[in-house]
């Protein structure tokens, strides 16, 4: 089984690389949610990471607790370095995402992150030797050219430091992809309940902690178990299944669909440049999704 984790697309099981396409996919889901709670909770964002990690990390611990109850706590111990570096590396990430977009524009950090197929693929050919597919390759550069095509090729108000934090997030997202790959004995509930405690540690000194009014702590509940608990649960367990470039590819839906939910619940409406871009992203996907299907099936 271990070595089936790094084999190509086309030589994983037909079952489980489907399973893992469902699994990143709803986690890109769940993560596009990001900005329509923020828009919903009229708080800093310093508060809003703090409690979407503290109840992310609850609901993680919740469900670990009544699906094992007793082992639970086991899962914590039996973790290894691999787990924890898993943990450490992803809190280290949303660090970076929240001190870059203090320092630059949304539209450059956009465009960083869009590159992380690529080191993905990068990390994934050095520590597996797991080489990408042309499809991926081909895909990934559609979907970086949608991208930068809805935020405008990075517009202005760049700031070399804050670049330069928006790609060490980049990097700690394509490291735990090759992490769960080369490790797919981690427990997977355990990392990332640990991993959104860590998340949250990371933002107390400047989190509004009391004086919360009822409605917007329901809401922050919600935020933190449906995009942080479920999107990170899910990514967790998908990312092993999947070659490295091919879950940043997917997770790149994450991008088009956030402004969806947005118009849905708030009813404005995206320009029309952010809808070609967001179509070329989804294209992008679609295609690689078609390609691999037909391929494994022959």
């Amino acid at each position: 089984m271990q070595q089936s984790e790094t084999m190509p697309a086309g030589l994983l099981p037909r079952s489980q690389y489907r399973l893992g396409l469902c699994l990143i996919t709803a986690s890109a889901i769940a993560w596009s949610t990001a900005g329509f709670f923020t828009r919903l909770i009229p708080l800093d964002n310093w508060t809003l990471l703090f409690w979407r990690g503290l109840f992310g990390a609850l609901g993680v611990l919740l469900f670990m607790l009544c699906r094992d109850r007793r082992q639970a706590v086991a899962q914590f111990r039996t973790m290894g370095w691999p787990g924890w570096a898993f943990a450490l590396v992803s809190a280290i990430g949303m660090m970076c995402f929240i001190t870059s977009l203090t320092l630059t524009s949304v539209a450059h950090v956009a465009i960083i992150y869009g590159t992380v197929p690529f080191i993905a693929a990068a990390l994934a050919w050095l520590m597996l030797r797991e080489s990408p597919s042309r499809s991926a390759i081909g895909a990934s550069v559609l979907a970086l050219f949608g991208v930068m095509f809805m935020v405008g090729f990075g517009g202005d108000g760049g700031n070399w430091l804050g670049d330069a934090l928006a790609f060490g997030m980049t990097l700690a997202m394509a490291g735990i992809m090759v992490i769960s790959r080369r490790y797919p004995g981690i427990p997977i509930l355990a990392a990332a309940c640990l991993s959104a405690l860590l998340s949250a540690l990371a933002c107390l000194p400047w989190a509004q902690i009391g004086d919360l009014p009822p409605t917007d702590l329901a809401n922050l509940a919600l935020f933190g178990l449906v995009n942080s608990a479920l999107g990170l649960a899910l990514f967790t367990m998908g990312a092993r299944m999947l070659p490295a470039i091919e879950t940043a590819l997917i997770g790149a839906l994450d991008a088009p669909l956030a402004p969806i939910w947005v118009w849905l619940a708030f009813g404005e409406m995206p320009s029309r440049i952010t809808l070609i871009g967001g179509g070329l992203v989804f294209a992008a996907v679609a295609l690689h999704i078609t390609y691999s299907s037909r391929h494994l099936r022959a």
